[in-house]
């Protein structure tokens, strides 16, 4: 196979499966006449006649995203409605489920090898989402245009650059690795093989003709469903003709004189036009023919000059396939001796072409040929005046197509001249004048005297066919961090997606970009993620990005998910695209707890449960769906209850230690082995959490005291004095009743007293080394945390024993005063001033004067009494 054939190949390979082709969907197949031949009656040519997306319709797209209503001029369609439709709101739908789509795409297709398979399947669902879209939009009425959705128009031209990168970048990885080394051509006559040789040779020319190929193919894809004037006449100039044949009895005449003979170039020759039908039918064939070309299918083009009865039309443009006898070839010698002499086999393309191009050169200069005539040949002579004069009005891709056009021909004239051995008619130099680089093309493109395709040299998706054809990624990062930059750049959920999944292309084929960038863009697009709820798209774009950004991002995402059930799944996900869920959740858990108060809020009542904490609160719960991280739940619980005892919500705090399971410790205790083979940060956690159980139940317990002793104790019935015997028993009776229920109240106040007492008294004479210390680390290291953070948490530990403990002595204070057992409050002097314990080190001079004196109180309450005021350790001894 040919170098020329295998480029063209690789533009069909996968039209085979499910429509999957790339660019040259090969439609070969001509109409019969009598089935309506096409011709287009616009006064000039026109692609955009039913769902051709334009540069307005992406501009539109991507202003739509910030809810800018501009209406910009120039397109010939109009955005549907807002998406507040239901036909709108069903085609963003559609759109949306790209997202998982390109997903499944990419987890079905994990192999690098498979690279370009996966960027098939990326353009086989494009194609079936935009049929999705066709169907909701329920097509076009035949001769009128169909406005095409925002979402629709940006998904078009994705599939486009998909295709276009598909077609460059196996070219370039692909065969060209296949032809590292291409033998010298030597001198010979057959211009068909100097050119296969060009092809297999020369890269930058086989890109040239697969951007050229997919500038047709793209153009025939959005002009495929057009309607014009159709004939079933064959006869050319039939009214011209029949003016001819019937002079002075022609009812509508021409308004001018006409040509005497019907030759082909009679209108030429006698300087006389064709009769007025004649030569707006003439014009408007000229603009079908040419729109064949710009699409490809130059053999339709012919088979519509014949099928409208003009050959000559048809074989004009034959004129430009090149020259190869067969004959002079070995292998068609051995062929000819060995079965029948002399056998001559049939010589293709045509031997005098420089004659015929010479020709069509003057053709496409001449002014008595109309423009789309002379576009048509310039395309086939490298006229670029000719075929400028009809595109520079159009589009940009148009132009481009034109451009690459020229560069090809003179690429390959040139090599043609420079490797056969016969003599050429030498070309105009202006024609080896319009040899051109693509850095300059583009560069005309940018700088083009039409608005319009100077504005969309500048849209997000030429921007990048632009880069992806020069193959400079590097320079394609950088403007995608200039996007990504601005503010005010609109990039959508859609842009975001594609761009994404080409730094993954550009990741996967080995190119070298600007990871930062590539990393910024899949930030960005896994930030609107985030917005769409589904673990299963964040967590596997999440993996795409560094260590650092993974931990943030997932984070981020973890932060909006409220539900246990679908906080399990994402963290499921999470572990299923190798996230590291454990420093994840820690960090999460870290973040929110680390979080102030917003000032604007005002400052909450002391013991309020803000919405701040509650999600503080709720944060922990991202710690408690693995038994190995039970340990980090006991930390970070415990650092959030010291918080909360610190600013005295001691409800908060109930219920952020209410969120650690029942079995955590042994669950801890069990992933160790035993309780001597903890780690110090487990060992102390463990601890901790006991204290504050500890000090919680305490303080329950001290409220039920509370509760029981101001709201249970019986209300002393009203003394009734009444001389009538009935209500004065009634009275008695109550009063006995009430002295019952009392002596019952005193009875039972006593029992809550001691269980109170108990809970109170756990605090200050707590196990080892006393409540909120520490144990000794034995030799243990904290490899785990720094010595900053140990000591922070150190600092707050002692705060909390300077709070509460003396808070804990008051509150058995009022317990003992209240039920009247003073002399248990001269017992917490001894307990405070135990030099075991140390607790007086935890009060100010003030506070422990203060203490002393409501003992006191107690000791003088025992002498009104008349008991012994000292029961203490002291008085025992006496």
């Amino acid at each position: 196979m040919s170098q020329l054939e295998r480029s063209l190949l690789l533009l069909d390979e996968s039209v085979v499966k499910s429509k999957r082709g790339l660019l040259r969907a090969k439609d070969r197949e001509f109409r019969s006449p009598h089935l309506h031949q096409t011709l287009d009656d616009s006064s000039a040519m026109d692609f955009d006649l039913s769902v051709t997306v334009g540069p307005q319709e992406i501009r539109s797209f991507m202003l739509d995203a910030n809810n800018t209503r501009e209406q910009l001029s120039g397109s010939r369609l109009s955005l549907a409605g807002s998406l507040t439709s239901v036909t709108g709101a069903n085609v963003k739908n559609r759109a949306d489920a790209l997202f998982g789509q390109f997903l499944e795409v990419l987890q079905r297709r994990s192999s690098e090898s498979e690279v370009f398979e996966t960027v098939e399947d990326l353009i086989e669902t494009l194609d079936e989402a935009l049929g999705g879209i066709g169907k909701i939009t329920g097509g076009a009425p035949v001769g009128r245009e169909r406005k095409v959705l925002a979402e629709e128009a940006w998904l078009s031209v994705e599939r486009d650059t998909w295709k276009l990168l598909f077609a460059l970048y196996k070219d370039r990885l692909v065969v060209q690795k296949e032809d590292l080394e291409v033998d010298d051509l030597v001198l010979g006559n057959s211009e068909r093989a100097i050119v296969e040789h060009l092809y297999t040779a020369n890269s930058n020319l086989r890109e040239y003709q697969l951007i050229v190929d997919w500038l047709e193919q793209t153009a025939l894809e959005q002009n495929r469903m057009q309607v014009g004037h159709f004939t079933d006449r064959t006869i050319a100039w039939e009214n011209t003709l029949h003016q001819l044949q019937n002079v002075g009895f022609t009812a509508f005449g021409s308004s001018r004189e006409i040509v005497k003979s019907l030759d082909p170039d009679a209108p030429a020759r006698e300087r006389r036009p064709l009769h007025d039908l004649d030569q707006e039918d003439q014009g408007r064939l000229s603009r079908q023919i040419f729109k064949e070309i710009r699409f490809g299918r130059i053999e339709d083009a012919q088979n519509l000059c014949e099928h409208c009865g003009q050959p000559w039309r048809a074989a004009i443009l034959e004129g430009w396939r090149l020259h190869h006898d067969p004959n002079y070839e070995p292998a068609a010698a051995t062929f000819g001796a060995g079965l029948v002499a002399n056998l001559k086999q049939a010589i293709e393309g045509n031997p005098r072409r420089d004659l015929w191009k010479k020709f069509a050169w003057k053709m496409a200069e001449s002014r008595t040929v109309d423009e789309y005539s002379r576009a048509m040949i310039g395309a086939f002579c490298g006229h670029l005046d000719a075929l400028l004069a009809v595109l520079g009005e159009h589009s940009w891709s148009d132009v481009l197509w034109a451009y690459l056009k020229v560069q090809i021909d003179i690429r390959v004239e040139s090599e043609i001249r420079s490797h056969c051995v016969k003599s050429y008619l030498p070309m105009p130099e202006k024609y080896w004048n319009n040899k051109m680089s693509l850095e300059q093309i583009f560069e005309e493109l940018e700088a083009h005297k039409n608005p319009r395709i100077k504005v969309t040299a500048r849209d997000v998706d030429r921007v990048i066919q632009k880069y992806l054809i020069l193959d400079d990624i590097p320079e394609l990062m950088r403007q995608l961090d200039q996007w990504l930059a601005d503010p005010t750049f609109p990039l959508t959920a859609q842009i975001l997606r594609f761009l994404t999944h080409l730094v993954l292309f550009v990741r996967q084929i080995g190119k070298q970009c600007q990871e930062d960038i590539g990393d910024r863009v899949i930030k960005r697009y896994v930030e609107c993620l985030i917005r769409f709820g589904d673990p299963q798209l964040v967590a596997f774009y999440t993996a795409a990005l560094p260590a650092d950004l993974q931990l943030l991002m997932y984070s981020n995402f973890l932060e909006t998910i409220k539900e246990s059930a679908a906080r399990k799944r994402a963290l499921e996900e999470a572990y299923n695209f190798g996230l590291d869920v454990p420093a994840i959740t820690v960090y999460t858990v870290e973040k929110v707890r680390n979080r102030e108060e917003d000032e604007a809020d005002g400052k909450p009542q002391e013991g309020d449960l803000t919405p701040l904490d509650q999600s503080k609160i709720s944060a922990l719960e991202w710690l408690v769906f693995y038994p190995n991280q039970r340990g980090e739940l006991l930390w970070q619980t415990n650092a959030l209850i010291r918080a909360f005892l610190a600013k005295r919500n001691v409800e908060a705090a109930r219920k952020a230690f209410a969120v650690v399971p029942a079995d955590t410790i042994q669950q801890i205790i069990n992933a160790y082995g035993s309780k001597d083979d903890l780690p110090h940060k487990e060992e102390v956690s463990i601890k901790e959490y006991l204290c504050h159980q500890t000090y919680l139940a305490a303080i329950d317990g001290y409220n039920d005291w509370v509760e029981y002793y101001y709201n249970m104790k019986p209300k002393r019935p009203q003394l009734v004095k009444s001389s009538n015997f009935t209500e004065r028993i009634a009275s008695e009776h109550r009063e006995q009743t009430y002295r019952m229920d009392l002596e019952r109240w005193h009875a039972q106040l006593q029992e809550q007293t001691t269980v109170t007492r108990d809970l109170l008294y756990n605090i200050l004479l707590f196990p080892e080394r006393g409540w909120l210390m520490d144990p000794d680390n034995g030799g243990k290291e904290n490899d785990d945390l720094n010595e900053e953070d140990w000591r922070h948490r150190t600092v707050q530990m002692d705060s909390l024993r300077k709070l509460c403990i003396p808070d804990v002595v008051l509150l058995l204070h009022q317990i003992f005063t209240l039920s009247e057992r003073f002399s248990e409050c001269l017992q917490l002097a001894d307990v405070i001033g135990s030099e075991q314990r140390q607790l007086y080190k935890l009060y100010s001079k003030h506070k422990l004067a203060e203490v002393m004196a409501k003992i006191a109180e107690s000791s003088l309450a025992l002498m009104n009494e008349k008991l012994d005021p000292f029961v203490g350790e002291e008085g025992k001894k006496k």
